[in-house]
């Protein structure tokens, strides 16, 4: 095997199992909503919105003919249904979190149908479904931005998860050296603002280690 080809699988099997270390970080939320049954704190719109993102993908990995895409996005968008599904059998406000699924399930229903019947040329398709994948993963990238205010102000990494960041930002690398071997804007760009905000991130855990954030709480009680 040539030594591009060998860089090439290298790379995808980094994409393969950085990713699925990322969607695997949604399993102590499983265990702990198995354990306490309840929801507690724990949000549903970021399993939603991820398994909306990993069927996006997975489209867009189907009409390029990309394994690595459609493996990842595959397996993911199992996890992120099984995390829905537990979180809904052990909320007690099912009936928002099954608006919230409806409403999401019907937008992409409506993205489909666009991609599928009304863009007949495979190229243009190609190009309008890689750019409404990167948009969306930007805006999930960008998303927790307004929670970094509050984490300055409160000196508090408590709502962070250090795991998830490391796994984020691991992902976001080489998913983005991925698209930049591949030529593909649509896979390279949309990953920038992950090791962005991973980074912002991991300089939060610098700031207020774990360590100053249970001394700040004690002198807040």
């Amino acid at each position: 095997m040539e030594a591009g080809g060998v860089a090439d699988s290298f790379l995808s099997s980094a994409c393969v199992l950085f990713t699925l270390g990322m969607f695997s970080t949604g399993l102590s939320d499983l265990r702990h909503m198995q354990r306490t049954r309840s929801v507690d704190n724990i949000q549903f719109l970021p399993f939603l919105t991820t398994d909306v993102n990993n069927l996006s993908w997975l489209s867009y990995g189907v009409l390029k003919g990309d394994g690595t895409l459609i493996i990842v996005n595959s397996v993911g968008a199992v996890l992120q249904t099984l995390y829905i599904l537990v979180y809904l059998h052990y909320s007690p406000q099912k009936h928002g979190v099954l608006l919230q699924t409806a409403t999401l399930l019907a937008v992409l229903l409506l993205g489909y149908g666009y991609f599928w019947l009304l863009v007949p040329d495979l190229e243009a398709r190609l190009q309008q479904l890689g750019l409404f994948c990167s948009v969306f993963t930007i805006s999930m990238y960008l998303s927790p931005l307004a929670d970094l205010a509050k984490i300055v102000q409160t000196k508090s990494t408590q709502r962070l998860s250090f795991s998830l960041t490391i796994a984020t930002l691991f992902c976001s690398a080489s998913w983005s050296i991925y698209g930049f071997r591949l030529r593909d804007p649509y896979i390279t760009v949309p990953n920038l603002p992950g090791i962005l905000t991973s980074l912002i991130r991991l300089g939060l855990f610098c700031k207020y280690p774990p360590e100053q954030d249970r001394k700040y709480r004690l002198l807040q009680t």
